[in-house]
């Protein structure tokens, strides 16, 4: 019993730290709480404030912007691959339709995949959108590959590590070399989250319900 609560009182201790970081970053940027006002932030080149760095389990995490948390790839398919990119997303179309929170964990708003030529080789490009950090996201992604039984199509792309289901520091190191930061980003209902936003939408649904029932 006592090193059960040696470890409950652990873990109080380090949420308290990591609760009190959030709120020491949130008090030194206030307009992220007015999402009543469109907000844009430019981003030095490289991705990072150098004098807001936060140091995650794989290096710095990219900062909340705007736009939430989000990154951008761009790698080298492999030759004559791009029948398996078409072929994957209606895959996931019909695995989210099948199950719709089938990727709910990565707690994403936005994805936009596209493949185009440069000097006639085909190269992939992932954005996402999404409110977790840099890290937590890609861990999340690999979970869920392993639960699920899916693969990825990343298994597409030139040097992508196959032992990722085992090896995820192997898959983040290869998003973060491929990762093209973004030097601006915008919002118009700036960091508000996915959860927020439905919540929003559902709040406004019950009261169009209620004002329809008293007609």
């Amino acid at each position: 019993m006592i090193e059960v609560a040696g470890d409950v009182d652990s873990e109080v201790k380090q949420q308290t730290a990591t609760n009190q970081r959030k709120e020491q970053i949130m008090s030194d940027t206030p307009k992220q709480e007015n999402w009543t006002k469109p907000a844009a932030m430019a981003i030095p080149k490289g991705g990072y404030f150098q004098d807001k760095v936060e140091q995650g389990r794989y290096g710095p995490i990219f900062p909340r912007t705007p736009a939430c948390y989000g990154f951008s790839i761009i790698a080298k398919i492999i030759p004559g691959r791009e029948p398996a990119f078409y072929q994957y997303a209606q895959n996931l179309e019909k695995a989210v339709a099948g199950q719709p929170d089938v990727i709910a964990v990565l707690r994403l708003h936005y994805l936009r995949w596209n493949l185009f030529t440069i000097k006639g080789e085909t190269y992939f490009q992932y954005m996402g959108i999404f409110d977790t950090d840099f890290d937590k996201y890609t861990e999340d992604a690999v979970a869920i590959f392993g639960a699920t039984g899916l693969t990825t199509v990343f298994e597409n792309l030139e040097g992508f590590p196959m032992d990722w289901k085992t090896n995820a520091p192997a898959f983040i190191k290869f998003v973060r070399d491929h990762h093209c930061p973004s030097f601006l980003e915008y919002g118009e209902y700036p960091y508000v989250s996915a959860d927020e936003i439905k919540k929003a939408l559902k709040l406004k649904a019950s009261f169009s319900n209620m004002l329809d029932q008293m007609q």
